[in-house]
């Protein structure tokens, strides 16, 4: 596994996040070295959603009004369908990933997660996957939307369900690895 020693990783969340969309890919970052942050516009701790139930509380390591996206080499959504519809409404939370994108650094959204993206303007001619209920969501946003386990459009990592975690997580550490991207 390739080293991000030297790499910060923000994961951008709200309660109601599926909660193996953030533990896994947090765990895989950390297991590479990464130094993450569990940003959120609420304080204190955030519940997750654990398929069919409340599942456990995480710690937020910064209150997304103090995050500054300069501060961070990559974005990590995770889904769940609460935490992203919160996400897309808060203006401070669409200006940082906006950030993210802008800037060419990697982004990695799962399940639900790219709803927030959509609201940045900044996707259309992208190459995309995410949860089926989306794809008509992202299309209208402009675009490519394709049923892969994991989608790699230069720089932004996109994935399906928990099933996809595996090739997610392998695919958004080697992004995070390579750094920004600046796409034509």
């Amino acid at each position: 596994m390739a080293s991000l020693n030297d790499r910060k990783v923000a994961i951008l969340t709200e309660e109601g996040f599926e909660q193996v969309e953030l533990t896994s890919p947090k765990q895989a970052l950390e297991a590479a070295g990464a130094k993450v942050d569990v940003i959120s516009p609420k304080m204190g701790k955030i519940k997750a959603w654990n398929e069919t139930e409340w599942g456990i509380e995480i710690n937020v390591d910064k209150q997304l009004s103090e995050a500054n996206p300069n501060d961070y080499d990559a974005l990590i959504l995770p889904g769940g369908v609460m935490n992203p519809d919160k996400l897309r409404q808060n203006k401070e939370a669409v200006a940082f990933a906006f950030s993210f994108l802008k800037d060419g650094k990697p982004v990695a959204a799962i399940c639900h997660g790219p709803q927030l993206l959509i609201e940045t303007g900044l996707i259309s001619g992208r190459t995309m996957t995410s949860y089926p209920s989306l794809q008509t969501d992202l299309r209208n946003a402009g675009v490519r939307w394709i049923d892969q386990e994991v989608v790699v459009d230069n720089g932004l990592v996109t994935s399906r369900t928990p099933a996809d975690l595996e090739a997610f997580n392998q695919k958004m550490i080697e992004e995070i690895r390579e750094g920004a991207h600046h796409h034509a």
